[in-house]
């Protein structure tokens, strides 16, 4: 009897606390694409809400967000990696990550994009909860290993959001006509030096993941992981050769952002794609 009133409380502690994150994801979000979209020949005293002040509310949503991951993540068994779990995990991050960034980086724009995932992510996690678990007993080397491979796609996550921008940007000068939303973002320099640092940031993590699953998991190559490895080492090459090509030619532009959306969709299979074949589909 207890500790079935103590799990509906934590429910109902997961619902509310999901749906203040919820509601504070949609508003910061709707805020910032109003201050991207705005034009800007209309006094800055339109605009609203100022950037800090926006960012505040979506750091809000990010603490919400965590009370949610940690009644739905941490439980008596264990660690419950759902599919939708680790979705809203991965949105979590990218939230937190992008929202931080933007404190002392123009980077603000991409929350418009990616605050929203974050809300469909945890309207997910409310309304289908997943379970795959991961028991305590598991090595503290196999955790650090999921944590870097978070990690590493969140912020290559953002990197191709960054690339999307990039590309819109490109294509509005190419042609001439930068107004609109084009004259809120940085300079196209600025953009792509940002899209690099992610991309270097992000290749850092993924690397470190390989490493620690060679190292720590028994069999990478094991039928249940060989996808999700060969894929990933495929979207490591592709980041790598992205960047080395950037060291070596140069490289910018539409060639930039045609390899970063090519590596991103290569390990959105690799993450994503899998995990969704094996628990969703074939219900493992």
């Amino acid at each position: 009897m207890l500790l079935s009133a103590i799990e509906t409380a934590k429910h109902m502690i997961q619902t509310l606390t999901g749906t203040i994150a919820l509601v504070l994801y949609s508003v910061s979000g709707l805020l910032l694409a109003r201050r991207l979209f705005h034009d800007r020949t209309k006094p800055e005293k339109t605009s609203g809400l100022n950037k800090l002040q926006i960012i505040s509310i979506g750091l809000m949503a990010v603490v919400f967000h965590a009370i949610t991951l940690y009644n739905t993540l941490f439980v008596a068994g264990g660690l419950n990696l759902g599919f939708f779990n680790a979705l809203s995990l991965i949105t979590w991050l990218i939230a937190l990550l992008v929202l931080l960034a933007a404190l002392s980086n123009p980077v603000e724009s991409l929350g418009v994009f990616l605050l929203p995932l974050a809300s469909i992510a945890i309207s997910l996690e409310l309304i289908f909860p997943s379970t795959f678990m991961l028991p305590g007993i598991q090595a503290l080397e196999l955790k650090l290993h999921i944590i870097m491979s978070v990690l590493a796609y969140s912020l290559l996550s953002i990197a191709a959001v960054q690339s999307v921008l990039l590309a819109v940007q490109d294509k509005h000068l190419r042609n001439k006509r930068p107004g609109g939303f084009i004259r809120a973002l940085p300079p196209l320099q600025t953009m792509e030096t940002l899209l690099f640092q992610l991309i270097g940031l992000g290749l850092a993590m993924l690397t470190l993941s390989l490493i620690s699953g060679g190292v720590y998991l028994e069999d990478m190559f094991a039928q249940h992981l060989v996808h999700k490895t060969i894929l990933s080492m495929t979207a490591w090459v592709v980041f790598a050769v992205l960047l080395w090509g950037r060291w070596k030619f140069g490289w910018r532009g539409r060639i930039a952002i045609r390899w970063t959306l090519s590596g991103f969709f290569v390990l959105l299979l690799a993450y994503i794609g899998s995990k969704w074949v094996v628990e969703i589909m074939l219900g493992r």
